[in-house]
C-alpha cells in the first residue's frame, strides 16, 4: 500500500510564489509516473502536470505552463510543484498521485483515472 502526504499549501498574494511537497511511504516514487492535479470548488479534478518515471518527459496544463515546475528526486523523496507568478485562478485544493502500472510508465496520461494513489490534497488560495 502506497500513502502520499502533501504540504506546502497556504494563502498567498497574487504574483507570489509556493512550493507544495509530496511524500511517499510504504514505496517509493523511483519506477513511477508521478503528477499532480488541483480541485477548485464547484469544479471537476484537473490535470497539473505529470513526469515520466525517468523524468525523461514533463507535460503541463496549458494554464500553468511556465508558471510550475514539477521535479522529484527518486533518492530523497519527495515530489514536488514549485509555483510561481501565481494567480486567483489557481486557487484549489491541490493533489499528488502516483502510479506504477508499467503500460503508463511507458505512456504517462494526463487522465485522473490512470493514477492509483492519491494524497488528500493541500489547499492553496490565491488571494486578488
Amino acid at each position: 500500500q502506497v500513502h502520499l502526504e502533501e504540504s506546502g499549501g497556504g494563502l498567498v498574494q497574487t504574483g507570489g510564489s509556493l512550493r507544495l511537497s509530496c511524500a511517499a511511504s510504504g514505496r517509493p516514487f523511483s519506477v513511477s509516473t508521478v503528477a499532480w492535479f488541483r480541485q477548485a470548488p464547484g469544479k471537476e479534478r484537473e490535470f497539473v502536470a505529470y513526469m515520466s518515471w525517468n523524468g525523461g518527459v514533463t507535460d503541463y496544463a496549458d494554464s500553468v505552463k511556465g508558471r510550475f515546475t514539477l521535479s522529484r528526486d527518486n533518492a530523497k523523496n519527495p515530489l514536488y510543484l514549485q509555483m510561481t507568478s501565481l494567480k486567483p485562478e489557481d486557487t484549489a485544493v491541490y493533489f499528488c498521485a502516483v502510479d506504477y502500472r508499467p503500460d503508463h510508465l511507458r505512456n504517462p496520461s494526463r487522465s485522473a483515472s490512470e493514477y492509483t494513489y492519491w494524497g488528500q490534497g493541500t489547499q492553496v488560495t490565491v488571494s486578488s
